[in-house]
């Protein structure tokens, strides 16, 4: 045998050994992070019912808003930044994540949609699922390189098992650190911890009789190069929606900054805007997670200008300081937009919401692939495919920043490099 040989047979026992020491500490993982997502969609289902059914409570969203910032202030200073705390975490590890960060969260979370906030369930699920993940570094004694691997695993659990989508969690893990390129030395733990918590997650909202909203796309045609332009022109909207609704947010949370010095009062300010346009525009139709208006827009024509303030709404609840992710809200946004383009776009509405699902997401979250791969588990093959040629658009075309601002520049969006020297060879000449 020679050295080379001695060499790759050495590397591949090393490779088992190391997938027989991650494998159970990524089920681990998963369990933690799908049994807290399944507490995560329960407590929001109670939320919702109980909001609508009590509608009066929404007036007391900024002062339940108060409470929320008055307690990170006191008591969760260190694990307020939320979803960029653990990204920040995962480039550069320096601390164990407190563990307080779970029940602040879900607290928090539960707290904005029982009183009306406009947010989403990702940053939770995935600020759930990394927490108690980290809290298993100290006792299996990791190094820095063994702790990012396992926060990212609790990241992927945590998104696979709030939506269902294990493959799309898995590669979410490995795809959102970095804007153009995939993070693949935890590519095993991801995926092996995706599967459990959606696993997981299942069996428990099961046990409740609940389960995963269902979308349908109820038209796909086939795939033309007409119909292959289209779906790449809407991409190219969907991107710059999800461009304006980041910017937005950062601008709206600038702001707050700039002009409401105590963090506490944020949140105030926000929910008492959030309350006021609920009762002016005499609907709950812009609140919560919005799912029922998802779910139309894959039925018949909603309102056209649904997108825009379901956006505004977003942008002001969690740009004040309210809990909650962007991702639900996303979907609504880019469902809305999509049936609205049925109106100048030859595809079907149905087709378009699915694409605006996933694609405004990629743009904003900088994840084509996991959006991708979201739309092939959520709508099938067929209509996956004019979604990823959507999310592939809207990812070119929704700027160079995204909602997360500890998402570090990896490969970037540019132009191949023979492509861009031709093309700005053009510019010159004209």
């Amino acid at each position: 045998m020679s050295q080379t040989q001695k060499t790759q047979y050495g590397s591949q026992f090393a490779l088992v050994g190391e997938l027989l020491r991650w494998t159970p500490v990524a089920v681990v993982v998963g369990v933690m992070g799908g049994a807290a997502s399944a507490v995560l969609l329960w407590s929001l289902n109670v939320a919702t019912e109980v909001r609508e059914a009590h509608r009066w409570m929404i007036w007391l969203l900024a002062p339940v808003g108060g409470c929320v910032g008055l307690l990170y202030k006191h008591f969760g200073k260190e694990v307020e930044a939320g979803n960029n705390l653990i990204l920040d975490e995962v480039h550069e590890p320096k601390k164990t994540i407190k563990l307080r960060m779970t029940p602040f969260i879900l607290i928090g979370t539960f707290l904005t949609h029982l009183f009306g906030g406009s947010a989403g369930r990702e940053g939770t699920a995935i600020q759930t699922g990394a927490s108690l993940a980290d809290q298993l570094t100290k006792p299996l004694g990791l190094n820095a390189a063994g702790r990012r691997v396992l926060l990212m695993a609790g990241i992927s659990a945590g998104f696979a098992s709030v939506f269902g989508t294990p493959l799309a969690g898995a590669v979410f893990g490995l795809e959102v650190l970095a804007v153009g390129s995939l993070s693949y030395e935890a590519i095993a733990p991801c995926f092996v911890s995706a599967f459990a918590g959606d696993m997981v997650t299942h069996a428990l909202l099961k046990s409740v009789h609940m389960g995963h909203t269902v979308y349908t796309v109820t038209e796909v045609p086939a795939l033309s190069v007409m119909r292959l332009l289209t779906a790449m022109l809407a991409g190219a909207v969907f991107g710059l929606m999800a461009m304006f609704f980041a910017r937005t947010t950062h601008a709206v949370a600038s702001l707050a900054k700039t002009k409401i010095k105590r963090p506490e009062l944020r949140p105030v300010v926000g929910g008492l805007l959030v309350s006021c346009a609920v009762f002016a525009l005499g609907t709950t139709r812009y609140i919560g997670l919005g799912v029922p208006v998802i779910q139309e827009s894959f039925v018949h024509q909603v309102h056209p200008w649904d997108f825009f303030v379901k956006s505004l709404f977003t942008s002001v609840t969690l740009g004040t300081g309210f809990k909650g992710g962007e991702v639900t809200p996303l979907f609504y946004i880019g469902a809305t937009l999509g049936n609205a383009l049925s109106h100048v776009l030859p595809l079907p509405a149905s087709l378009l919401a699915g694409m605006g699902f996933v694609a405004v997401f990629a743009g904003a979250a900088n994840t084509p692939i996991a959006s991708s791969l979201m739309a092939v588990e959520l709508f099938g093959a067929e209509a996956g495919a004019f979604a990823a040629i959507a999310c592939v658009g809207s990812y070119l075309f929704s700027g160079r920043t995204g909602i997360y601002h500890a998402q570090r520049a990896g490969v970037g969006k540019r132009l191949p490099a023979a492509l861009a020297a031709k093309v700005e060879e053009t510019v010159q000449e004209k």
